[in-house]
């Protein structure tokens, strides 16, 4: 496989803003106000240092060093299970995930009779269209919510009884998540968690990276996944400087045909499996080390799935 190969669309011009916008935050608290707790992925719920985090075991027998761990953080008031589907799927193919609920979360275990109101009165800590404002210091308390939960698996052989491999550390995160998995892999260089070894940015915000951070080093593999219709942060991870130019190899850019910012919750099933399939690819051959057969090679294969408009990847 050549070191990088793109099938790249035409970029247009596009305006900087964020799509977790009031109306679809509110379309988001209302699908969790029609289900019970048992539908949200089968999570079973911990407290950990004082924060709900969502659980999901993983399926099979545990490898000798034990099983690879995965935290997940989500977008601006999102929730800890705004993306069972791809939770789920994670677990199934053999890793342990952990996703704790941060501050701004609404939904899920963290929504009240008070939550529709509070949409209306929350406000980002930085403007999101304003990347200048951004710092290590915006949304540091993401960062403090990831490093408990690390602290707390990884504190021993196993935890709630699944043995951990402490080598085999990933993260994932969406939206505002995504700002908070690249932070915690080094685009905020005094964020950086060494145990951390793959990162997965899902529509991620990253124009304070771009702008002002990291990205250069790394220093792990990442994997970028945006959307042809994802207006707010696509635009700032493909254009040329952006967040996938200036990464750190290994690097993946995945753009998925028609996706809007939302294709990563469960609100929007369109994507879900081919999403599940490029992620669980990804942490494979990154965290479980699998490359006989490279898990991602069919993914990148032309002609490439139908709901793909664009993949970029750089291996040197």
């Amino acid at each position: 496989m050549a070191p990088y190969r793109t099938t790249r669309r035409p970029l247009a011009a596009l305006a900087l803003a964020l799509l977790v916008c009031v109306a679809v935050v509110a379309m988001v608290w209302q699908r969790h106000q029609q289900v019970s707790a048992e539908a949200y992925g089968g999570a079973t719920h911990l407290t950990i240092a004082g924060r709900d985090v969502a659980m999901w075991k993983p399926a099979g027998a545990s490898p000798p060093t034990g099983f690879p761990l995965i935290v997940f953080s989500h977008g601006f008031t999102g929730c800890n299970t705004q993306s069972t589907f791809l939770m789920q799927a994670l677990a199934g193919a053999g890793y342990m995930v952990l996703a704790p609920n941060h501050n701004d979360a609404l939904c899920g275990t963290a929504r009240s009779h008070s939550s529709f109101g509070k949409i209306f009165g929350l406000r980002p800590e930085q403007p999101f269209g304003d990347p200048e404002k951004w710092s290590a210091s915006t949304y540091l308390d993401r960062r403090a919510d990831i490093e408990s939960v690390l602290d707390a698996a990884l504190n021993g052989p196993s935890f709630q009884g699944v043995p951990i491999d402490p080598n085999r550390v990933g993260i994932a995160g969406h939206s505002l998540g995504g700002y908070t998995a690249l932070g915690l892999a080094g685009g905020w260089p005094s964020w950086k968690d060494a145990r951390i070894k793959a990162v997965l940015a899902l529509s991620p915000h990253c124009s304070p990276f771009v702008q002002k951070g990291d990205l250069r080093r790394l220093g792990v593999p990442v994997m970028y996944q945006g959307g042809t219709l994802d207006m707010g942060e696509t635009p700032l991870v493909e254009r040329p400087g952006g967040a996938y130019d200036q990464s750190s190899t290994p690097k993946y850019f995945v753009d998925l045909k028609g996706a809007g910012h939302l294709a990563w919750t469960d609100i929007n099933r369109r994507y879900q499996d081919l999403i599940d399939a490029y992620s669980i690819a990804f942490f494979d051959r990154y965290l479980k080390g699998e490359t006989k057969p490279d898990p991602l090679a069919p993914l990148e294969t032309k002609p490439l799935p139908a709901q793909v408009s664009d993949l970029r990847v750089d291996l040197r």
